[in-house]
């Protein structure tokens, strides 16, 4: 526990309280005056808009997921036959041989730029040899 001092009321390292003599002024309100009960001409047609608006997209949207369904349901997905395993392997493991093309080619890329380094080296002389 740290040691006090007598006739201090703060703490070494901090700062004595604020001495306030006067209350603070009130705020003034800066709020809006009270709106009426009401909607406005303006408002009531606006939202009349919207309203319509709104209702046309949902109808659009409706069209369109009916016309998805119906489409659906007129043609039929098609039916995939199992081939041979060759036919199968290269469809499911198409991933893997785009990942190891990636891995090839950042590997020779990386030979390559150390093999360029080695030439510019042996050409310059930089270098403890």
């Amino acid at each position: 526990m740290a040691k006090r001092a007598r006739g201090s009321t703060t703490r070494p390292g901090q700062r004595p309280r604020l001495q306030r003599t006067t209350a603070p002024k009130p705020v003034e309100s800066t709020a809006p005056p009270p709106r009426p009960a009401g909607l406005t001409d303006d408002e009531e047609a606006r939202a009349a808009a919207l309203e319509a608006q709104i209702v046309a997209e949902e109808r659009a949207a409706e069209t369109k997921s009916k016309n998805d369904r119906d489409r659906a349901k007129r043609q039929p997905e098609p039916v995939v036959r199992a081939g041979t395993i060759a036919v199968r392997a290269s469809q499911e493991y198409a991933y893997v041989q785009r990942d190891v093309r990636r891995i090839v080619t950042i590997g020779g890329g990386l030979i390559a730029l150390l093999i360029g380094f080695w030439v510019v080296v042996e050409a310059t002389g930089i270098g403890p040899f």
